[in-house]
């Protein structure tokens, strides 16, 4: 792949699939909690952003690429290790949120920078940059208000008998 704009696409594909992985994993786990029905909404977004990167990843004439998508859901499956089974609860959570955030914000970036790009791309034409970056910031004040909410709970020590 020689094209930087196809080579960018592609990298921010497999984010994407990384986050629908784990949100979807989080979905499942979380279904019947306050939290899920953000979960799912969150998700068809993501979905929504990952469906235009995939349609300008075609228009740049490049396709897929299967090597990333693959190491984006090697790496899903990895971290489900550290997420673990629940044992972590909360912390659990804060973490996933925080992950999420700091993709939401390279979502951002890339918008932006694709905003800008369409100036003389006209491979690019055509597409509501504009929406996407205020989508992308709405998704971002969503995920970190929730992350931020439940930091306190998370990151308490938990005591234990031979503790203080």
């Amino acid at each position: 792949m020689n094209d930087p704009l196809a080579t960018y696409l592609h990298d921010h594909l497999a984010g994407a699939n990384l986050a629908i992985e784990l949100l979807r994993a989080m979905r499942t786990k979380h279904q019947d909690e306050p939290i899920g029905s953000f979960l799912d909404s969150l998700l068809a977004e993501i979905v929504e952003d990952r469906d235009t990167l995939k349609e300008l990843a075609k228009e740049t004439g490049n396709g897929q690429s299967t090597l990333k998508e693959l190491g984006a859901w090697l790496s899903e499956k990895a971290s489900r290790f550290k997420l673990g089974d629940g044992a972590n609860g909360p912390f659990e959570v804060f973490e996933a949120l925080e992950f999420l955030s700091l993709g939401i914000l390279g979502k951002l970036s890339l918008w932006s920078a694709l905003h800008v790009a369409a100036r003389s791309d006209t491979r690019l034409e055509g597409v509501d940059f504009t929406r996407l970056i205020g989508r992308a910031e709405s998704q971002y004040a969503a995920v970190e208000k929730r992350r931020i909410s439940c930091a306190e709970t998370a990151l308490r020590r938990v005591k234990t008998a031979t503790q203080p």
